[in-house]
C-alpha cells in the first residue's frame, strides 16, 4: 500500500505548527504566502539553528533542497507545500540535487517530509503549459515505477490503481492531481524510474528546459519504445489498464515541434543517457543503436 505523510491545509498549518517555524519559499509566491502565515518568510536558504519546523513552499527542486538541509538537523521537522504537482517531492524519501552539472541523488527516511501542506490556490494561476507538463511528470513517475524491473507485484497493483484514477483527470488543472502526483511518486520511490528520467536528467543541462517539460515530452516516445521491447509491458493489461488508452493520453502530452527541436540535442550525449542510473533500470534494455528508434519516431494522431 502506498502511504503518504499526513496532509493538512495551510490554514491548519498556521494553527498547528509549534515552536520556531522557519519558512523557505520560492520567490514567485512569497508575497501571497506572507499574507497567509504568521511567520517570517524568506527566499534564501535559511539557518535552522533553534528551529522546530521548516516549512518549504515551492516546486520539487526547492523541496528537495529543503529535505537535504533538514537532514543536517534531525531535531527539525519538515513540512512541504508544493505549489504545483508533478515532482511529488513532498511524498518521496528521495532528493535529487543539481551539482556541477550532474544529478546527485540522496535517499533515506530522513528525506521524507513529516507533513504535506496543501494550498491549491497557488497552482490555479499558473500557465496552462506548466500545468500540462506537471501532468506529464506525474504520469512519468506512475508508468516508469509500474514498469520498473525493480517493482513488486504490490507496487504494480498500487500504481495501477493510481493510474486508473489519473485516467479520469484532464490534462489540465484538477484538484485531484496533487494527491495523485504524490501517490505516483511515493509508489515510484519503491521501484525506480527509467529512460524518460535518464533523458530528462541529461538534457536539462544541455537544452535548458525544465525537468517536467522533458519528462512530458519524451514519455510517449519512450513508452512506445517499451511497448515493442519490454517484457513488462503486458503487466498493464494484467492490471486492467488498456495500453491504447494510456498511449492516447501520452499523445495529448506530446509536442511534435518541441520534439523536433530537442532530438538533435539528444544524439551527442546519448551514451551519457545510457549511463544514467535511471536509464539502467528502464523496463527494456536500451542499447547505443536504439537512438535510431527515437530519430525516426513519429506520433500517431490522438483518437477521440
Amino acid at each position: 500500500m502506498i502511504t503518504l505523510p499526513s496532509i493538512i491545509t495551510l490554514t491548519e498549518a498556521a494553527q498547528q505548527l509549534a515552536g520556531n517555524v522557519v519558512v523557505w519559499c520560492t520567490a514567485s509566491v512569497v508575497e501571497r504566502l506572507r499574507a497567509l502565515v504568521p511567520w517570517p518568510v524568506q527566499t534564501e536558504a535559511p539557518s535552522l539553528d533553534g528551529a522546530g519546523w521548516l516549512l518549504v513552499v515551492g516546486g520539487g527542486s526547492l523541496i528537495d533542497q529543503a529535505k537535504v538541509l533538514r537532514a543536517q538537523h534531525p531535531s527539525v521537522k519538515l513540512a512541504a507545500l508544493p505549489t504545483l504537482w508533478g515532482s511529488g517531492a513532498e511524498a518521496s524519501p528521495i532528493a535529487v540535487l543539481n551539482q556541477d552539472g550532474k544529478k546527485l541523488i540522496r535517499m533515506g527516511p530522513e528525506m521524507l517530509p513529516d507533513v504535506i501542506v496543501s494550498h491549491l490556490e497557488f497552482a490555479k494561476t499558473l500557465p496552462a503549459e506548466l500545468i500540462k507538463h506537471a501532468c506529464g511528470d506525474a504520469w512519468s513517475h506512475a508508468l516508469e515505477g509500474f514498469l520498473s524491473p525493480l517493482g513488486t507485484d504490490e507496487t504494480r497493483a498500487d500504481l495501477a490503481g493510481v493510474m486508473k484514477r489519473m485516467l479520469q483527470q484532464p490534462i489540465g488543472y484538477a484538484d485531484a492531481w496533487f494527491e495523485l502526483s504524490a501517490l505516483a511518486c511515493a509508489g515510484q520511490s519503491k521501484a525506480s524510474v527509467g529512460l524518460v528520467h535518464g533523458i530528462a536528467h541529461t538534457l536539462e543541462g544541455v537544452i535548458g528546459w525544465g525537468h517536467a517539460k522533458l519528462c512530458s515530452l519524451f514519455l510517449l516516445p519512450v513508452m512506445s519504445f517499451n511497448q515493442t521491447r519490454s517484457p513488462k509491458w503486458p503487466f498493464l493489461a494484467e492490471h486492467g489498464l488498456d495500453d491504447a488508452i494510456v498511449l492516447n493520453v501520452l499523445r495529448l502530452l506530446f509536442e511534435p515541434a518541441a520534439y523536433v527541436e530537442a532530438l538533435p540535442e539528444l544524439k551527442e550525449p546519448w551514451m551519457k543517457v545510457l549511463r544514467d542510473p535511471c536509464s539502467r533500470t528502464n523496463s527494456a534494455l536500451v542499447r547505443p543503436a536504439d537512438i535510431e528508434f527515437f530519430e525516426v519516431f513519429q506520433s500517431s494522431p490522438v483518437t477521440p
